[in-house]
């Protein structure tokens, strides 16, 4: 009951403060996850407070506009993380089809011919619910032996309540639960902006990516003082809500609310849905969220690209865990870049009493190997100049580069001249050179 209340608490408040019309947030799998081993030493209480803690954090994270960090978030790292997440949610569906009994298939195979074909002929109800509600009153009048939802667990057919976690409130308490929050927190708003994402381009749309944030903290908060569990986006059940036409925030409200009556009302119906319709349904959203385009991305996308959204989607399908196939095709990504943009090009000009070095690209750390083996430090008493008009100078591995260049060259007795530098490059030259240089300004317009 803590994953079914947290479900309606999210849902119900997310439609008010969420920064994404359409979206569904409720508990996850992913979330339930990190929080296995907080419960299982410290119990449910500890849970409830972790779960307020990590509201806060991502109102916070709102506040100060960490959302911002999407921007770092790859197309190939996105193709990977829906990818990954569709291989999951079908995954999570074999267990209940498997090596179970052959009515077991018929009636998944009947489910996706409804939620395919129906939609051809009515377009006005969605075209999982009329499978829910039909499918369920076959089994039901054939008495057909199948497993149901009851067979998951019992339903308790009440409201949730407001109360105050029972633990201590004490530096020793927030020590315990704040690293289980700040990755709940993390995971939470990665999933959900990652979601959002999605969710932009299904309708054309834009969304508050730090409102997103807030609106998370709050109803994680919120969820936490009436006996749930921290909460995110879910790609799967946001993809059917769109795709069955719920693109604002009346549909996210009614579904918190249509799944509190369900509990309320209807729970002795829900706990006999047949399985092998919420199985079928659930492979519908695993066929639709996947990116079949992917294969020819695959072939024809730059091989760094290709192979950050292979390692994204292999880590995820191997750890469970989208965070860190994320976190990975991000890091990797930002290797990847590193790589690209390390190849500096220096060109060597000789004239008559002088030769200049015209230098093009960005010197940092990974460059700066490159661009000393590109100097001729044996050149002597010469007038050389070093042009940059066609680089920047990032940090202090690139200053310390130009001070050995010039204290090399300037030993042979050569007249050393650093020329184009644009104001930003100059001003970290002046702040960290070792050597005295002669330099020019590049005047930008």
């Amino acid at each position: 009951m803590v994953g079914l209340y947290a479900s309606f608490c999210i849902a119900v408040i997310i439609a008010f403060t969420g920064g994404r019309p359409g979206m569904i947030s409720a508990a996850t799998g992913a979330m339930a996850l990190l929080m296995v081993p907080l419960v299982k030493e410290y119990g449910l209480d500890y849970l409830l407070a972790a779960t307020i803690l990590t509201g806060i954090i991502q109102i916070l994270f709102g506040i100060f506009k960490v959302a911002k960090v999407m921007q770092f978030v790859s197309r190939a790292v996105m193709i990977g993380f829906v990818n990954s997440l569709a291989i999951l949610i079908f995954m999570a569906q074999v267990p209940h089809f498997i090596g179970i009994n052959n009515l077991t298939y018929v009636f998944v195979a009947i489910t996706l011919l409804i939620v395919y074909l129906l939609p051809r002929f009515i377009k006005s109800i969605p075209a999982p619910l009329i499978a829910i509600v039909l499918l369920t009153a076959v089994a039901l009048y054939a008495n057909f032996d199948l497993r149901t939802v009851g067979d998951l667990g019992a339903i308790q057919q009440s409201l949730p309540s407001f109360f105050i976690p029972n633990v201590p409130f004490t530096f020793e308490t927030l020590m315990i639960i704040f690293p289980y929050s700040l990755a709940l927190a993390i995971v939470g708003l990665l999933e959900s902006l990652l979601t959002a994402s999605i969710v932009d381009d299904m309708t054309d749309t834009d969304s508050n990516k730090n409102k997103e944030a807030r609106g998370q903290g709050i109803a994680n908060v919120a969820t936490g003082f009436f006996g749930g569990m921290a909460g995110c986006a879910m790609i799967g059940q946001s993809v059917i809500n769109v795709k069955s036409g719920g693109r604002g925030r009346l549909s996210t409200f009614v579904a918190g609310t249509f799944l509190m009556f369900l509990i309320l009302v209807l729970g002795n119906l829900v706990v006999q849905i047949p399985m092998p319709v919420l199985v079928g349904i659930m492979i519908m959203v695993s066929i639709g969220t996947f990116d079949w385009t992917s294969f020819k991305y695959l072939k024809n996308a730059p091989k760094a690209d290709a192979a950050v959204m292979v390692v994204t989607m292999g880590i995820v399908v191997a750890t469970h865990d989208l965070s860190k196939g994320v976190i990975a095709g991000v890091l990797l990504s930002a290797v990847f870049f590193v790589i690209k943009i390390s190849k500096i090009q220096v060109q060597k000009q000789i004239l008559e009493h002088s030769t200049v070095y015209h230098v093009t690209g960005q010197l940092f750390f990974a460059s700066v190997d490159n661009f000393v083996d590109a100097i001729d430090l044996t050149d002597r008493e010469s007038k050389i100049k070093i042009d940059f008009s066609q680089a920047h100078v990032w940090d202090d591995s690139a200053v310390g580069a130009i001070d050995k260049v010039v204290l090399k060259l300037s030993e042979n007795d050569n007249d050393v001249t650093i020329t184009g530098l644009n104001k930003s490059s100059q001003k970290i030259v002046n702040q960290l050179a070792v050597q005295r240089m002669n330099t020019e300004v590049v005047q930008e317009g």
